[in-house]
């Protein structure tokens, strides 16, 4: 993985493949992660949320991403996920989300892209989302 991403090729991560790209986990009792973007990952076992945070949240646009082409800031996606990214640098984030705090659900930088929501089951805006990194790696 850490050699594919260095070859420059678009790289898309979901849900545990956003969170795999971080430099540490506080899942199952603390865990190193890849490093490839720098940052944590944090629990939500925080204000009584109901956790996992699953169903249907909207995504804010705080950037331009290619991966968002002809998606509207505010769209609906599906999420299932116990933990969030919490990134150092705040320029990485390209969507963002809240339950229970704002939190990143899209994080870009460079040849890689990850998004804490699942695409795939958030139906036709998901299918948009695909197409949008096809066309990536078709002209990559």
């Amino acid at each position: 993985l850490l050699e594919y991403v260095a070859s420059g090729r678009p790289f898309l991560g979901i849900c545990m493949g956003l969170q795999a790209l971080l430099d540490h986990s506080d899942e199952g009792g603390g865990q190193d992660c890849l490093g490839l973007l720098p940052g944590q990952v944090r629990h939500f076992g925080f204000q009584n949320l109901k956790v996992p945070h699953m169903g249907w949240n909207q995504v804010d646009w705080v950037r331009e991403h290619r991966l968002t082409e002809g998606i509207p800031s505010g769209t609906y996606f599906y999420f299932v996920h116990s933990f969030y990214p919490a990134p150092e640098d705040s320029e990485l984030a390209v969507g963002e989300t809240t339950y229970g705090l704002t939190f990143p659900s899209v994080l870009a930088r460079d040849n890689v892209v990850a998004t804490q929501f699942h695409p795939e089951k958030s139906g036709e805006v998901g299918l948009r989302l695909y197409a949008n990194f096809a066309a990536w790696v078709r002209e990559a």
